[in-house]
């Protein structure tokens, strides 16, 4: 059988894309690598407890074209990101505001957090940050990168902050209010029944084949279809013949309990550097349900290699170099390059939702 497209990867990029393109009257087929759809924001159900089991997903938009998409799948709930950090046992408000300040300082207005916090950038009055703990201490002061920065960063690049460039840090968000949403966005929640119903939802006309590994028989593949929608790895379609793209990823610690509440939130950040996870997710929290027990992760970043899950791309000089090498290569393939892994960026949720109807659109036109 011949269909009009063929996706790879049952991510959002490629969920979006097989739906739309279903909507409008193409034949699509889907396949996907792993033993379940949803790409990294997949869910599952632990005995009515959403597992985020890629790590967590917060789905926060100011576009309401967007939200209004996502929910006409699902309804979201009104879940709000209000993480903590625990430092030595302390306790932080983030992001940075006028709670985590009385917290650090005991200051109760803003203009006396402002005054704390000009007065320890001092030390770096006349200076050029050259690394990121620099560049921290500049925007921010010393305390704050100490207890809440520092550790928690270190661990995620697997480097002093000595030895990290100061433009990973652009800015940092401070907030002179005594808020906790750590988000600014209009639109916040997560799906009601996880975000793997968001995705059934999308692909329930679309005929889909798990465990397919199409780099594996990629002629055969691509014969069954006029066009094809790339959303893997775009070294890995090239065989890394350029080289490999560098990552860094995540590994997970998953337990259930037999108590009803560990924490008491949905996401607490370890800032220090000697407790080698970054934090502890409860997944209940973010789909509140009534059980009798509840399901925590800890979360250790780690150096990628082969065969783990590719998260995060350094776009470092070096990789970003050896990108545009593989989007030149792309120019002689019949085939569209779209999602995280394809175009070696990061995404928010809602930006690959965007996209991926925007690549649609773009087809419709042509």
């Amino acid at each position: 059988m011949k269909y009009d497209f063929l996706i790879v990867g049952s991510g959002l990029f490629g969920s979006v894309c097989a739906h739309e393109l279903t909507k409008r009257g193409k034949k699509v087929l889907v396949l996907e690598k792993r033993n379940h759809i949803g790409g990294n924001i997949y869910t599952e159900n632990n005995d009515g407890i959403q597992v985020h089991k890629y790590g967590a997903h917060i789905f926060h938009t100011n576009d309401k074209e967007i939200w209004d998409y996502v929910n006409s799948f699902v309804e979201f709930n009104r879940f709000t990101n209000s993480p903590l950090a625990n430092y030595k046992g302390d306790l932080f408000n983030l992001p940075f505001n006028m709670n985590t300040f009385y917290q650090l300082w005991g200051t109760k207005t803003p203009e006396e957090a402002k005054a704390k916090i000009s007065e320890q950038r001092k030390e770096m009055d006349g200076k050029e940050p050259s690394n990121l703990e620099e560049q921290a201490i500049s925007l921010v002061g010393r305390d704050i990168y100490e207890k809440l920065i520092k550790g928690y960063t270190e661990k995620q690049w697997g480097r002093d902050c000595k030895d990290l460039p100061a433009f990973i840090i652009r800015r940092l968000p401070v907030r002179f209010t005594y808020d906790n949403n750590y988000f600014s966005d209009n639109y916040q929640g997560v799906p009601v029944g996880g975000y793997t119903k968001l995705i059934e939802k999308m692909l329930e006309e679309v005929e889909v084949r798990l465990n397919v590994d199409f780099l594996k028989d990629k002629e055969c593949y691509q014969a069954l279809a006029d066009n094809i929608i790339y959303t893997g790895p775009i070294d890995e379609y090239f065989a890394n013949k350029l080289g490999k793209l560098e990552y860094r990823s995540l590994k997970f610690k998953t337990k259930t309990l037999q108590q009803d509440n560990f924490q008491g939130n949905a996401v607490i950040n370890y800032t220090e550097r000697d407790i080698p996870f970054t934090r502890i997710i409860e997944h209940k929290h973010f789909d509140p349900v009534d059980t009798k027990h509840t399901v925590v992760t800890e979360e250790y970043p780690c150096e990628w290699k082969e065969g783990d899950e590719p998260y995060y791309p350094i776009n470092d000089e070096r990789n970003m170099a050896l990108f545009k090498k593989y989007r030149e290569l792309c120019k002689a393939e019949n085939i569209i390059f779209g999602g995280r892994l394809a175009e070696y960026k990061y995404y928010d949720m809602h930006q690959v939702i965007k996209s991926a109807l925007n690549l649609v659109n773009k087809i419709k036109e042509n």
